[in-house]
């Protein structure tokens, strides 16, 4: 499960590689928790791009009560197009999640620790996530998203036996396409990230706190993890 991450992209460079045309103002954020407001990117009218702030933690359209259902902040893949939370969201609703890491935690019980896994050369992540619209009775509206997971690869099998899918800028068109690409010729881009591209680090345990106010990068952890 994949329930922190980081964005500390600047702005320049998360448009031009995410290709969107819209500005929106971004502070950087070193820890990121479901239900606050992340940075999405999807496709509008005419193959453009928009980058737009949804809540994390996907609330399907036919949910009467967002506050009475449980936030669904991560999709297996494997199964994303069989579920009725997912599958309608698979084939219209598919976005791009902008990161440059994500935290996941290892270690006993009481004494598990966090580990900042980013790219092992300091590139950009770029999740696979699915986006959803809910309307209450009242005219009330909430935009929201939610990451896909699968299985770990060999840099995080130790610390998970899941992890995020993370997608290929070659990959982008294809997945964010939900006009022009069904979403079972996408199904094949939701695997494990290839082995020795990701590079976990043990960091502090505030690290990973949403609550933190510098903006510094994750502190490493200086002490004996187990």
């Amino acid at each position: 499960m994949c329930s922190r991450y980081s964005q500390t992209l600047p702005a320049d460079a998360m448009r031009s590689l995410f290709g969107y045309r819209n500005q929106v103002e971004l502070q950087p954020r070193e820890a990121i928790a479901p239900s606050e407001p992340v940075p999405v990117v999807r496709q509008t009218g005419g193959q453009a791009r928009e980058l737009v702030l949804m809540r994390w933690g996907l609330v399907p359209s036919w949910v009467k009560d967002p506050n009475e259902f449980s936030m669904l902040i991560n999709a297996r893949s494997e199964t994303a197009l069989e579920k009725p939370s997912f599958r309608a969201a698979m084939r219209h609703r598919r976005c791009l999640i902008p990161a440059d890491g994500f935290y996941e935690w290892t270690g006993p019980k009481g004494e598990r620790r966090p580990f900042h896994v980013a790219r092992a050369d300091g590139g950009p992540i770029a999740f696979a996530g699915l986006w959803e619209h809910w309307q209450g009775a009242g005219g009330e509206e909430m935009e929201s998203v939610t990451i896909l997971t699968t299985s770990a690869n060999a840099d995080l099998a130790a610390l998970h036996h899941r992890m995020p899918v993370l997608l290929d800028p070659d990959d982008f068109d294809a997945w964010v396409d939900c006009e022009r690409i069904p979403a079972e010729e996408v199904m094949e881009l939701l695997c494990a990230a290839p082995d020795g591209l990701l590079e976990p680090a043990a960091v502090e345990r505030q690290a990973a706190n949403p609550r933190r106010t510098d903006r510094g990068a994750p502190e490493p952890f200086q002490g004996s993890l187990f």
